[in-house]
């Protein structure tokens, strides 16, 4: 889906709204799921269980006794992948940013004369620090083009 003002091209469609780039993410590289996609089929070959449980019995294994929990977090990290990115309705299906900019009709919140104090970017601020911030100062005084070419916080 092509918004109104951003050019043609895949980079420009994957200038999240909310400042951050869709190309950086591992969700949508897919290189972290398909990894660990990748070992969990080689634990099960393996039969690597089984070498996890009688290590958990040792004193110097006792680390494996989490095993199953580790094959879990692998599971979840192979579902986590976005390909469609923030534009074609990727990403957290109810996403109170997307909302917000499509509401107000803004190509992101580098468009809105609020950002810089918005609640709705503080969740990101867990895992992305104030990246998200940096890119909308950028995007604010550049435009997408710009931002796409120049240096991106993750």
């Amino acid at each position: 889906m092509k918004e109104a003002g951003m050019s043609e091209g895949a980079d420009a469609a994957e200038v999240a709204h909310c400042g951050l780039y869709c190309g950086d993410c591992f969700g949508h590289k897919g290189r972290v799921a398909d990894l660990a996609r990748d070992l969990r089929k080689e634990l099960r070959d393996s039969k690597f269980k089984r070498f996890a449980d009688f290590m958990a019995t040792t004193g110097f294994g006792a680390v494996y006794k989490d095993y199953d929990a580790c094959y879990e977090v692998l599971g979840a990290m192979v579902k986590f992948r976005c390909r469609r990115g923030c534009r074609g309705d990727g990403g957290p299906p109810r996403c109170k940013i997307r909302d917000c900019c499509r509401k107000k009709g803004l190509q992101g919140c580098w468009e809105c004369g609020d950002f810089e104090g918005c609640g709705k970017l503080d969740f990101l601020g867990g895992v992305h620090g104030d990246a998200r911030l940096k890119n909308l100062r950028i995007l604010s005084r550049k435009g997408p083009e710009a931002f796409i070419t120049g240096k991106r916080h993750w």
